[in-house]
């Protein structure tokens, strides 16, 4: 009986992430901090709770994080002016070219991940995954009145 698609993709990508972690670990950095830095590269300046929402994760233990961070001099916190008590984040030069470097070991893992596959079956994969996600990202409710 073959895997279904839940199965691989969920293997695939804890695979993925296991050996980005092996890589990134020689640079010093760990995967929850890579995973704040990264979300922060693609929106920078999120406040402190949406940045907790898009890493799933609760407020306490994104601030203690964010902590960490802005000690090793990676982020920046600054007061949201509309709201004294809510914190945006920023990054800093130092976390930009750590950032860089993790986009090579990215890049890296992507190629051997892709290795022996053309291409053009490599652009099809990619498409393909893309589909999936926008199936999965409206809510049940909205494919109950489809169906």
């Amino acid at each position: 009986m073959s895997d279904s698609i839940g199965f691989l993709v969920s293997d695939v990508a804890r695979l993925m992430r296991r050996r980005f972690d092996e890589r990134a670990r020689t640079i010093g950095v760990t995967r929850p901090q890579w995973r704040a830095l990264t979300a922060l590269h693609r929106e920078e300046g999120l406040t402190q709770g949406a940045l907790a929402d898009r890493l799933e994760v609760e407020p306490i233990t994104l601030c203690r994080m964010i902590d960490r961070l802005e000690e090793a001099d990676l982020v920046e916190r600054r007061r949201a002016p509309a709201d004294r008590r809510a914190w945006h984040i920023y990054l800093t030069t130092k976390s930009r070219a750590l950032i860089a470097q993790l986009r090579v070991l990215a890049d890296d893992l992507s190629d051997r991940a892709l290795e022996g596959i053309p291409a053009e079956r490599q652009d099809m994969f990619i498409e393909v995954l893309d589909r999936i996600r926008g199936n999965l990202q409206s809510p049940l409710e909205q494919e109950s009145a489809h169906g």
